[in-house]
């Protein structure tokens, strides 16, 4: 293996300097809620170990004339608190984090110190104190934000603290260093193995959480990237294709389709081409926009899905891609919501707009059409037709919502005011069809 390819066999692929915006403040957003995490965890460490200095029996000698360890935590806690508000405000800066690292362990490290004075003990003394592991669990959650950099500074500041701890030790009393594991295990000794060994310790954890947390932030991005590129892709075509498409193990083909019986919606507006006339080209497109958005919230809510925005038309279907058990009388009844929206509401500047809906029910197929690497998702079949076809004939009969009988079927004869229209001949078909309106669909309305 070549060594400019080292890094990249340990922590994988690069390219986080290249992330669209968005993925940058999803990633963002994650790390700010870790910090709120890391802060919940600090302050539950500080009051643990709060409780246990004032509950534990006291064997230091009460008469000392100065216990640190108590402001020491009071300290603690108050950094600590603060530090949760911050994250709770989303105010952290980076700077502050990267100090915060550095008090975090500095404190630590100061309250292990104390020990002695509290204790009236030579230096030696703290070297054997077992809070030394709470190191371990500050650099431990500096992982939880995922940049290994914190992870680091945590490591380098805790064993190069340590390595001063155990100077100063030496430094203040030179006879307690020995090379006798026995006389460092039963007094108050300095033992340079051994302290060489809990700093090899240190950043030989470090190292490897650091290596960990790189190759893990890859998999975040990744994983983020690809969120924010299925909600991207819900907006072009159903959440439920997205869905499928980020999950596929095989990328997608065209033609790759599903054939179920659903029930076809079709709407467009009526007198569309009028109106455009009397409109600019961006007063019409923010027309249609406003129209659209008030239209196709029905539609979704009775769980249908729209196919295709054609022109001042809307394709939709239910029960494909998604299943739905009761998919005709859902379709009927967002083509009422979507009347009674029309009626209620203007657009644009003041405008009334009606439109005319085609309901049908049959065997479709749904999936990707295109060629190459451009790709769309639709429904095709006789039926998709058939929907279409009503949706014209509403002009003839003057109404408003035309369902065939197979739909009117599925929904339910009884449970809508159906009324039977006519027989109709409709081009592209051989057999004729019996078309219904809905009373409740006025054609004034």
């Amino acid at each position: 293996m070549k060594l400019d390819r080292l890094p990249t066999a340990l922590i994988g692929a690069t390219g986080e300097p290249n992330l669209p915006t968005r993925v940058r403040l999803a990633i963002r957003r994650q790390q700010q809620a870790s910090e709120i995490l890391v802060g919940w965890v600090q302050l539950g460490v500080v009051v643990a170990f709060g409780v246990l200095y004032f509950v534990a029996p006291k064997t230091f000698n009460a008469n000392a004339m100065f216990a640190p360890v108590p402001w020491a935590l009071g300290s603690y806690l108050l950094f600590t608190v603060l530090r949760l508000a911050l994250a709770h405000a989303r105010r952290l800066p980076d700077w502050f984090l990267l100090i915060s690292v550095v008090v975090d362990m500095g404190l630590l490290l100061g309250l292990i110190w104390s020990f002695h004075l509290q204790y009236e003990q030579p230096p030696a003394f703290y070297l054997k104190a077992p809070t030394l592991l709470y190191v371990f669990i500050f650099i431990a959650l500096r992982a939880l934000r995922m940049e290994a950099r914190y992870v680091l500074l945590a490591g380098t500041v805790a064993a190069g603290g340590w390595l001063l701890m155990a100077w100063y030790a030496l430094h203040v009393d030179p006879q307690s260093m020995t090379h006798d594991y026995v006389r460092y295990m039963t007094s108050n000794s300095v033992f340079p193995g051994a302290e060489f060994d809990k700093v090899i310790s240190i950043l030989v954890v470090t190292a490897i959480l650091a290596l960990a947390i790189a190759r893990g932030r890859r998999l975040l991005v990744r994983a983020v990237s690809e969120s924010s590129a299925a909600h991207e892709l819900a907006r072009f075509v159903p959440s439920a294709v997205a869905r499928q498409v980020t999950t596929s193990e095989l990328s997608m083909q065209a033609g790759e389709g599903e054939v179920r019986e659903a029930t076809i919606l079709f709407t467009d507006i009526e007198g569309f081409t009028t109106i455009s006339e009397r409109l600019t080209p961006v007063e019409l497109i923010a027309t249609l926009n406003e129209y659209f958005g008030a239209i196709a919230a029905p539609i979704q809510a009775h769980g249908g899905v729209i196919n295709q925005f054609q022109g001042d038309a809307i394709l939709a279907s239910f029960n494909l891609p998604t299943a739905q058990a009761d998919h005709a009388a859902e379709a009927v009844r967002a083509a009422l919501d979507i009347q009674a929206i029309l009626a209620a509401r203007r657009f644009g500047a003041g405008i009334r707009l009606r439109s005319r809906v085609g309901i049908n029910t049959g065997v479709v197929v749904g999936g990707l059409v295109g060629s190459g690497d451009q790709l769309y998702y639709t429904v095709h079949g006789d039926d998709v037709n058939l929907a279409a076809r009503l949706e014209q004939l509403n002009k003839k009969h003057q109404t408003r919502i035309l369902v065939s009988a197979r739909t009117r079927e599925l929904a339910g004869a009884t449970r809508f005011a159906f009324q039977r229209i006519a027989t109709e001949t409709v081009r592209g078909r051989h057999q004729p069809v019996t078309v219904y309106a809905l009373a409740d669909a006025a054609p004034g309305a």
